[in-house]
């Protein structure tokens, strides 16, 4: 906020009083979440679409019209992370300094279209491209709604609302399998367009379409939101201040430079980085689950179909952990609890025969590593709060790098290793638990190293003002 800005904006709350859980504070946060939870997940859901819909593809046509390998599918799905890993730290800083309800709505705009343009591709050199282009664009999205959220939420609101929000992947993933057995099925050779053509076109204008109206909905900042009175700024700030996610006087914020290094001398930004990695390594499953689906005896268009109740209690997962994380105020127990339940499932899924068996423990699987992932990112709002761009820094540091998990995850899968595929499944155990582990281990180092992200901005406004004076 600009000096001038923020000086009439303190004359005109300075009649008012922050009382913690009152009547206002709880009207105001329904306020909030009936703006802000809906659009960010239809955001999310149109995002995880235009990803992931690559799975459905290939099932649908795709591997055959291209004549694509496992390794090439692979690549395919390699130089999306990449590129979206690169991306995420420079896209989050740039959020913080700009209009997220724009800013948002045209990443929305843009990915929709460049996912429209895969249905124009002639070879996989060419799918690959436009994968890498799709990173680009969607790089700034996810972290920069985690640290939108936290910019709005106290931490013991955030998992609810951020589980809400999470949702978005299992309802794209069951949405994606639905829509791509009617459209494949339907709309196969229609108008001389591949079902697989059609796939690609629907989801990626459907999201440029709705990215026209989910900028008026969106708020911006506590501070310049239009439509909240003097009186609901005030509360958004000061609930925030009393929860410890606070500014500092307008002045003294670091800069883009100090946030970064503040960020990366964080001892918990690498921590939470190779935990989420572990999670999101896990998570490069969601690529092949139409694949581990055939090898289960189904085909053809019901091979899409029951990819649906994979997704479905992968949502009854994540929404059952983070809410229960929430209301116990514990976020450690329950990135373990879920862990442990995937890695004991996926072996479970390795060690038996019968395939209904093997379905079952699948799906629980693959809802408690969808659950585990939104829990660990959640961690670095709660531990990592002062100042907000080295949040910003920090929430899309762990998130690129845990993302970056999925460039070798796009391996673990070779089409030369099924039916049981051991390899994928072994990988993707040792994963999970070691991330079971690993969350223990972190819970006992923050008790021993407390956060000190206020000490790091008062380090450096007093290196500011000691400058300031030996001049």
């Amino acid at each position: 906020m600009a000096p001038k800005a923020d000086q009439e904006w303190r004359e005109e709350t300075s009649q008012f009083a922050y009382v913690p859980d009152s009547d206002a504070e709880k009207r105001l946060v329904r306020k909030i979440d009936i703006r802000i939870v809906p659009t960010v997940w239809i955001l999310y859901t149109l995002s995880y679409l235009d990803r992931a819909n690559i799975g459905n593809a290939k099932v649908g046509g795709l591997e055959t019209a291209l004549g694509l390998t496992s390794s090439q599918y692979s690549v395919v799905l390699l130089v999306f992370f990449v590129s979206y890993v690169v991306f995420e730290i420079p896209a989050n800083m740039i959020l913080t300094r700009v209009r997220p309800s724009i800013y948002l709505s045209v990443l929305c705009f843009l990915w929709g279209g460049v996912a429209a343009c895969m249905a124009a591709i002639n070879n996989w050199q060419q799918l690959a491209g436009v994968r890498f282009c799709l990173g680009v664009i969607e790089a700034g999205f996810a972290p920069g709604v985690a640290f939108y959220l936290s910019s709005w939420y106290k931490r013991h609101e955030l998992a609810k609302r951020y589980s809400i929000y999470y949702t978005a992947t299992a309802v794209s993933g069951a949405f994606s399998g639905l829509l791509a057995g009617v459209i494949t099925d339907n709309l196969a050779i229609a108008r001389g367009i591949e079902g697989w053509q059609w796939l690609f076109l629907i989801e990626g204008l459907g999201s440029c379409f709705l990215a026209l109206f989910t900028w008026m909905i969106l708020p911006d900042w506590p501070t310049t939101t239009k439509w909240m009175t003097a009186e609901e700024k005030f509360i958004a700030v000061q609930r925030l201040k009393h929860d410890g996610i606070g500014g500092v006087a307008e002045g003294d914020e670091p800069t883009h430079k100090e946030c970064l290094k503040m960020a990366l001398t964080d001892w918990r930004t690498w921590y939470l980085s190779v935990m989420y990695m572990l999670a999101t390594g896990s998570q490069t499953i969601q690529y092949f689950i139409p694949t581990l689906v055939g090898q289960l005896g189904y085909s053809g268009v019901s091979k899409q179909y029951m990819t649906i109740p994979v997704y479905m209690v992968a949502l009854v997962c994540i929404l059952t952990f983070c809410f229960l994380s929430d209301i116990k105020k514990e976020r450690g127990n329950f990135v373990s609890l879920t862990s442990l339940i995937a890695g004991i499932s996926f072996i479970i899924v390795v060690a038996v025969d019968a395939k209904k068996v093997k379905y079952a423990f699948l799906c629980f699987a693959v809802g408690c590593v969808y659950a585990a992932c939104p829990l660990t990112l959640l961690w670095v709002s709660s531990v990592i709060d002062h100042p907000a761009e080295k949040r910003a820094v920090a929430i899309a540091l762990v998130n690129g790098l845990g993302n970056s998990a999925s460039i070798y995850g796009s391996f673990l899968w070779p089409s030369t290793t099924g039916p049981r595929y051991v390899q994928g499944f072994a990988t993707t155990t040792a994963f999970i638990l070691t991330l079971c582990i690993m969350a223990q281990v972190f819970k006992v180092l923050l008790r021993k190293y407390p956060s000190q992200g206020l000490n790091d901005t008062k380090r450096i406004v007093d290196e500011k003002q000691s400058d300031v004076a030996s001049v």
